[in-house]
């Protein structure tokens, strides 16, 4: 299993944990862009994952199905809970020299989730559609156009991950959509390097540290009052070719920590 793109933040679509997270990058130092450029073409693939808590608990089983068709990707990640809730995203990204987002569609719904969740982004035309309910259930629908810029990294988190120079800070903007959309900013910070092993060999990923910046007076006053989000966390493995190996993330806003990871098959 060598190329994973899932996501999830925030309820950022945010989400997300994913999952995308830029002109020319500069190897070194803050970086801030309009694109991610290209260094690992994506492909066709299926990946298997599975979704647990801090603890170790598995909590739910994923797909990573990915499908070309031109010059575009159409990446899907869909957790199946336990409980029969579903988390389904659904990303449709270009990648002619750098990458960009086209559409995204989020699916939360089921007793795991606060509330159920349907968003449809559009990013050329900043169209963005919420479906929800709101405190006693009624249905509720927000749609708003916004400036969407072309390095928007919901969806495609984790595939920028894996295409960035290692060692460089780097922004990132994304879409949270509870409890109205709005953009926010992604502070990536590569925190060193982690050990692991895969059938007893040992390999090495950069842990990359993920922080939510809300921006403006919600910036401000989060901290006081409980809400900022957490530290988000991703593990990609690097040489020739780059891999997804772990994330430690929310799939929607004020919730739990919880950990993506590879999953192996097991023979009956």
């Amino acid at each position: 299993m060598a190329r994973f793109a899932p996501r999830a933040f925030l309820r950022l679509r945010v989400a997300g944990l994913a999952a995308c997270l830029l002109s020319a990058l500069v190897p070194s130092g803050a970086l801030r862009a309009d694109g991610v450029a290209v260094r690992q073409t994506e492909g066709t693939l299926h990946g298997f994952l599975i979704l647990s808590t801090l603890a170790g608990k598995r909590i739910a089983n994923g797909d990573l199905t990915q499908t070309v068709h031109g010059g575009r990707i159409t990446s899907t990640l869909a957790f199946h809970f336990r409980d029969g809730s579903l988390h389904e995203e659904t990303a449709v990204f270009s990648q002619s020299h750098q990458f960009q987002l086209v559409t995204d569609h989020l699916v939360q719904k089921g007793p795991t989730f606060p509330r159920p969740m349907d968003v449809r982004v559009d990013r050329a035309s900043g169209k963005v559609t919420v479906r929800t309910t709101d405190d006693d259930g009624k249905a509720k629908v927000i749609e708003e156009r916004l400036q969407l810029p072309p390095d928007l990294a919901n969806g495609v988190l984790l595939t920028l991950l894996k295409n960035i120079p290692r060692g460089g800070n780097l922004t990132l903007p994304m879409l949270a959509t509870s409890p109205k959309p709005r953009l926010v900013k992604l502070q990536v910070t590569p925190a060193g390097q982690d050990l692991f092993t895969i059938g007893g060999a040992k390999r090495k990923a950069t842990h990359y540290v993920i922080k939510v910046e809300l921006g403006g007076i919600a910036g401000l006053v989060a901290p006081l009052i409980g809400k900022q989000p957490p530290d988000n966390h991703v593990w990609i493995m690097g040489g020739v070719v780059p891999a997804f190996v772990k994330s430690e993330a929310p799939l929607y806003a004020e919730g739990p920590l919880w950990r993506m990871e590879l999953a192996s098959p097991v023979w009956q």
